[in-house]
This record gives structure tokens, sequence and C-alpha cells, in this order.
């Protein structure tokens, strides 16, 4: 009799557990904060690419001078322009890997608060629902749509997503702005 009336508690305290998902990347990547992190991060990565190639750019001449004018140079010249060309080298190497930590730590910086604000409002929103479990829906193969509250519109509208916005006219927008870039060193020519 006690195990019937444990077993009928658990199953009773179990149905009255609320669960709900979010897509998590979704709110991420269509918040308007994303926006301006993605203006910096490729600002910061259209100057790095154009150092960089100012650095090429300068190892292609001085390696098709040196190519050019080796069997004239003496010894000595010979030398020092080699070594020239190995030091411009280790630097486009140096120049690469600074980048990348550089980099790196930008997107730290950027997005870490836009993660941050947005798993605030999910808990924010979990708390004030009484939900406690809230899954990432971009993450779990199942979801019983029945049994699990969408949370995903709730945290839109807490962190400013226009309604109207999706991954979809997000992909759209990028694939418009980086054509007009490939597009506008073309025109300024």
């Amino acid at each position: 009799m006690i195990a019937a009336a444990a077993l009928a508690f658990t199953a009773a305290s179990a149905q009255s557990y609320k669960f709900a998902h979010v897509n998590f990347q979704e709110l991420v990547q269509l918040m308007p904060e994303m926006d301006s992190a993605r203006v910096q991060i490729e600002a910061a990565n259209q100057e790095t690419q154009e150092t960089y190639g100012a650095m090429v750019q300068e190892l292609q001449d001085k390696y098709s001078q040196y190519e050019q004018k080796s069997a004239e140079w003496s010894a000595a010249i010979r030398q020092s322009k080699e070594r020239e060309l190995t030091e411009i080298q280790n630097r486009i190497q140096d120049f690469e890997q600074s980048v990348q930590q550089e980099m790196q730590q930008l997107q730290n910086q950027l997005m870490g608060p836009i993660y941050q604000k947005a798993q605030e409002a999910v808990s924010n929103l979990a708390k004030a629902g009484g939900y406690i479990y809230v899954f990432d829906a971009s993450q779990v193969l199942y979801i019983d749509a029945s049994q699990s509250t969408d949370l995903t519109p709730e945290a839109r509208t807490a962190l400013n997503i226009p309604a109207d916005r999706t991954l979809e006219s997000l992909q759209q927008e990028l694939q418009s702005r980086a054509q007009a870039a490939q597009t506008a060193p073309a025109t300024a020519q």
C-alpha cells in the first residue's frame, strides 16, 4: 500500500513539472546586438586582410626582384636579400598567429555579453513561467511540443528581436552585404 502511494505521488508530481525549449542559436543570431558585433568583426577582418595583403605583396615584390637580379649581385648582397626575404616570411607568420589570437579575443569580447543577455532572458522567462528545465531546441534531437513550451517567441520579444526577422532574412541580408562589399572595390577602380 505504501509502494502504491509512493508511485501515485511520484506520478502526480512528475505531471506537475513544466518543461520548455528555446532555439538559443536563433535568438543569439537575430539579436540586434549581434548586428553590431558582426560589423565590428567584419571591419577588423577587413583591416587584417588589407595588412596581410600588403605584407604578401611586399614579399612577392622582393622575391621577384631577387629572382631577376640575383645573378648580378655579389654573394654578400644576395645573402642580405635572402635574409630580408626570410625576415618578411617570419613577420607574415607572426602576424597570422597574432591576428588569430586577436580575432578570437575580439569575438569573445563582443559575443560574451550577447550570449549572457540571451541566457538571462531565457532564465528570467523560465523562472517566471515555473519551468524546471529549458532545453536548447537547436541541440535536442526530439521535442514533444505537447509537453514542452516553446519560449522562443517570448524570448524574441524580451530581446527586442523584430517579429519579421528570421534566420532566412538574416542570411539574405548577410549575402547582400557580402555581394555589395565584393562589387564596391570593382566599381572603385
